[in-house]
């Protein structure tokens, strides 16, 4: 394949595989420890590291080339094999090619030495954290029961020291969704200027579990409602919109600028199709997805097939597609299906033809209803070339417009209930 045939496409290598020093409630990764009874080290080695560095930079189009790096919690793995991964990255790029090095992290495990490799490589590194204490601490600890949230600040103000760039990871579960306002401001309180709200969905039992089978699955005790979810960002919305805008990037929130600017979406959870994003274990093999992280999405083994070759491989194409094509006519046909596009297919659930219903559905209509109107007009704004700040001035107009309600008039969110019982016990 030439240069100019290749598309871009990213994997998240894991370096110590599903191994991690939290024991999260929620964590759906932690068990794939079992896919490898075997194993005694999830360690990846440096040969395969090797060998990965060079698949895949020759696999790319160039010239810039991103790394990721996930689990588990990779800093497990030491520094030093970071240093390596930096000298085969250097080893391997063509002239003029460079490389970006993405890192996933609790942050529990950053020191001064680990801040100034991160600063000196210009590492991105992204912090999970999920609020403050209280509701950071309810399914965030460590092995030991004990709560993590003041080591996870303690990382972060050590990245802030050496000038760090990282953004925030929230998962967004059914206890912090009720605080939107508390969690958002925690964030900016700790200086973040970059945040992705993450919600989560837990399916349990062996039908829900793979895409497009039949089944309607149980949703798990820690998920987030879909109306409570919705609620979760209007109010963030809301806020953000009174102080943060123009300063403060919300993933979400960007995503939806694109969609109503005419743009494709940035992110696989609001294309049309994905496929685009895999998984690298710590003994080389590649997963269609970290969510599908199970022998039927597994690809192959770059020791024993080249990169390339199960990136582009049928497998990999049909999962891209059957996002697609199992989103349910209901979806297909739903006024907001050009953000949406039925959410990430994890998160679905499926009826007994296999077409697929996103569980968040009724946030999301909640949400993206209520942003059309500003939507539409930071979409004309920036097209006129007006500046963040008198863009700022005529959303907030807007927003005055919009709010001007009675406590006993249908709330503006689109919930069908009064706004005394909706979202006015939200400000």
């Amino acid at each position: 394949m030439n240069q100019e045939a290749k598309e871009p496409f990213n994997i998240m290598a894991f370096p110590a595989g599903p191994i991690c020093n939290l024991n999260c409630e929620y964590c759906y990764y932690l068990d794939k420890t079992k896919y490898y009874p075997e194993t005694s080290s999830f360690k990846m080695d440096y040969r395969l590291l090797e060998e990965f560095t060079r698949q895949y930079i020759e696999a790319q189009p160039g010239p810039v080339v991103s790394f990721g790096w996930q689990g588990g919690e990779p800093t497990l793995r030491g520094l030093d094999f970071f240093r390596k991964a930096l000298k085969l990255q250097q080893k391997y790029l063509p002239p003029g090619w460079k490389a970006e090095n993405n890192l996933q992290t609790n942050a529990l495990m950053l020191d001064e030495e680990w801040c100034r490799f991160l600063k000196e490589n210009n590492f991105l590194v992204g912090v999970s954290i999920d609020g403050p204490a209280p509701l950071h601490d309810k399914y965030r600890r460590d092995k030991e029961g004990n709560p993590t949230h003041k080591r996870v600040v303690d990382g972060i103000k050590l990245l802030q020291k050496y000038r760090v760039d990282f953004n925030i990871l929230c998962v967004v579960h059914q206890q912090n969704c009720k605080h939107p306002l508390k969690v958002y401001n925690h964030f900016r309180e700790l200086g973040a200027d970059f945040i992705q709200f993450i919600p989560i969905v837990e399916k349990s039992g062996e039908k829900s579990r793979e895409e497009g089978k039949k089944g309607k699955g149980i949703i798990g005790k820690h998920s987030v409602k879909p109306k409570d979810y919705g609620h979760f960002l209007i109010s963030v919305f809301d806020e953000w919109l009174k102080r943060g805008y123009g300063e403060v990037y919300i993933q979400t929130f960007e995503e939806a600028v694109r969609a109503w600017a005419g743009y494709q979406a940035g992110l696989c959870v609001f294309s049309e199709t994905c496929g685009r994003a895999m998984v690298m274990e710590h003994n080389g093999d590649l997963y269609s997805c970290d969510h599908f992280v199970y022998p039927e999405y597994k690809l192959g083994n770059i020791r024993e097939t080249p990169i390339l070759e199960m990136v582009n491989s049928k497998a990999q194409r049909e999962f891209g597609l059957k996002k697609l094509k199992s989103l349910s006519s209901e979806c297909l046909n739903c006024e907001v299906n050009y953000i949406c596009h039925g959410g990430c297919p994890k998160n679905r659930i499926y009826d007994e033809q296999g077409k697929g219903k996103n569980y968040l559905c009724p946030g999301y209509k909640m949400f993206f209803r209520y942003i059309d109107p500003y939507m539409k007009e930071i979409a004309s704004t920036i097209k006129k070339g007006l500046s963040p700040v008198l863009i700022k001035k005529r959303l907030l107009r807007l927003h005055k417009d919009i709010w001007n309600v009675g406590r006993n008039d249908p709330c503006p969110c689109g919930s069908g209930k009064k706004y005394k019982r909706c979202c006015l016990n939200l400000k």
